[in-house]
């Protein structure tokens, strides 16, 4: 697997749990979803992805990709008013991300063709 079908993947991947926090439980529409999941994807693949894991491990990597979702969403649901989010949806989110992406750190790190 190639770097761009691994970030297809990792999109793919946050736009579900996104569809299943911020679409089921606070009503945004798929198309919002979609935006806030490349946004999410992009900024937990630039730092959580190429800085924070090398350095300092999947665990880590992991939440604090958890978290940087979260607190992503959250900004931008404040500059996009047509996004609401709610502290239960945030948090199940970042639970959700969080728990996906130490699986994937994990096919990252053994992966030959792709390299953090």
């Amino acid at each position: 697997m190639n770097s761009w079908m691994f970030l297809l993947l990792k999109y793919a991947m946050t736009f579900v749990a996104g569809f299943l926090t911020l679409s089921l439980i606070d009503g945004n529409s798929v198309l919002e979803v979609l935006v806030l999941a490349l946004a999410v994807a992009a900024l937990n693949y630039g730092v959580g992805d190429l800085v924070v894991l090398p350095a300092y491990g999947n665990l880590v990597a992991a939440i604090g990709d958890g978290l940087m979702a979260a607190v992503l969403v959250y900004i931008i649901s404040l500059i996009w008013p047509a996004i609401t989010v709610s502290f239960l949806s945030l948090v199940i989110f970042a639970v959700l991300i969080a728990i996906a992406e130490y699986f994937l750190h994990n096919y990252l790190l053994a992966a030959e063709e792709v390299k953090p």
